[in-house]
């Protein structure tokens, strides 16, 4: 089974149409974890497209908080503000559909996906010290995750931990070895945050125990033009050309 791992797609088309152009042809299913929504102007066309489309999906802080069943309290303003837009925009299936997401972990195809982590689904997984601590919460060899933004992940060998080496913006593609578990983050689609604004994605083959990460540029023009047309907060449109 060949699977376009997705996270963080944040409501941008844009981003989302180039990767599914790029991965045409390269997956039997789709597989998203969390974030459908937030942060971009474009929440039901994302979502009507995840409700067709894709086979497993878990939610994320921003599905939570854009459903109205998060205290936003402990967002920043930016964010509340998106999500307090967003949660006026969706229509009612699709704020149904948003709601009813669960919470990770979700074992999918000998796989796990998690949101931020498989202990907590709102951790910030980003040090070797923070995935050392989720060693007894692994239940699969391999578990995607998001919520940071940042492509990449960890090996796990024995009780050593280790980075997986983030990929170059073009393409990287490494085997699964054995008696290895590992956490891989296919990066944002609809917000990276690692400097580089391309949408980044992976894709996952089981059969040949192969992760490639990949990276597609977009109009991120239109897409900000969207953010500022729809009245949110400029930075989102601003950060989106920075990869921030």
């Amino acid at each position: 089974m060949r699977s376009l791992i997705l996270t963080d797609l944040h409501a941008n088309w844009e981003a989302l149409e180039a990767v599914l152009s790029e991965a045409a042809g390269s997956y039997d299913q789709i597989l998203c974890c969390g974030d459908v929504v937030g942060y971009g102007a474009d929440p039901n066309r994302v979502t009507d497209w995840v409700r067709e489309n894709v086979a497993a999906v878990i939610r994320g802080n921003h599905d939570r908080a854009c459903a109205g069943t998060e205290d936003l309290e402990w967002f920043n303003p930016v964010a509340r503000m998106a999500a307090e837009w967003t949660l006026s925009e969706l229509t009612p299936g699709n704020l149904q559909f948003i709601r009813d997401l669960r919470a990770g972990p979700l074992a999918v195809s000998g796989l796990t996906l998690v949101h931020g982590s498989p202990a907590d689904e709102d951790e910030y997984v980003i040090t070797l010290h923070d995935a050392g601590q989720l060693v007894k919460y692994l239940t699969t060899p391999l578990t995607f995750f998001g919520h940071t933004h940042l492509q990449g992940g960890f090996q796990f060998i024995g009780d050593k931990v280790r980075a997986l080496l983030k990929a170059p913006a073009a393409l990287a593609t490494f085997e699964l070895e054995p008696d290895t578990w590992y956490m891989v983050n296919p990066g944002s689609v609809g917000q990276p945050r690692d400097g580089d604004p391309t949408a980044a994605w992976a894709l996952y083959d089981d059969a040949a125990r192969l992760v490639t990460y990949r990276r597609t540029p977009y109009d991120i023009a239109k897409a900000q033009r969207k953010i500022e047309a729809a009245g949110l907060p400029p930075v989102l449109a601003l950060r989106l050309g920075r990869g921030e």
